[in-house]
């Protein structure tokens, strides 16, 4: 239960229909269906490496064993992807302040840095985009998008929607909600 949000790397010994069994240190875990990134399971292997995070722990399992559920759909896990391969993120000088993602397909990161000298996002793409490829390359070339964080939501907005010019953005605090207004050549 302690080791909730880490990544292990396990062996694949068993795929099923509904989810896959992966071995790590003579332990057995389970990646359900709707914790595999989609269009995945059809690449799966049997006695393939695989990277994932331990989602949770629920203590009624077969045979009294714990079972031990692994996800690489969740936000969680490309955030500890983030962590392993930029030294700013775990150092804490570059924070995640939130993540949008559609699994397999793409995903927004939003990063915010404590440093000035930094860049938050120069940082985490890396030189020639060194460091965000290996992250791409983990998760099968989904599409990640970096964000400058900013505490105005307006600003965020418009950043976030780059490379779209907006026209106008309507905020309404109280149901955090946001009508853009945007040409009809940049929807």
């Amino acid at each position: 239960i302690n080791k909730v949000g880490e990544i292990v790397v396990g062996e694949i010994y068993q795929i099923r229909r509904h989810d896959i069994l992966i071995m790590h240190n003579k332990v057995e875990m389970r990646m359900p269906r709707e914790e595999q990134i989609p269009n995945e399971p059809n690449k799966y292997k049997k006695n393939q490496s695989i990277k994932a995070i331990i989602k949770e722990v629920k203590k009624s399992g077969m045979g009294g064993h714990p079972d031990i559920i692994l996800s690489r759909a969740s936000d969680e896990f490309l955030a500890r992807l983030f962590e392993i391969e930029i030294p700013e993120i775990y150092d804490g000088i570059i924070t995640i302040k939130s993540i949008a993602r559609d699994p397999g397909e793409r995903a927004k990161v939003a990063v915010q840095s404590f440093d000035d000298r930094v860049d938050p996002v120069g940082a985490c793409v890396g030189m020639k985009g060194i460091r965000i490829h290996s992250i791409v390359r983990e998760l099968n070339n989904e599409n990640i998008d970096l964000v400058e964080y900013h505490s105005d939501p307006k600003i965020f907005i418009m950043r976030a929607l780059a490379p779209a010019k907006v026209q106008d953005i309507e905020l309404s605090l109280e149901t955090k909600e946001a009508i853009v207004t945007v040409s009809d050549d940049q929807v």
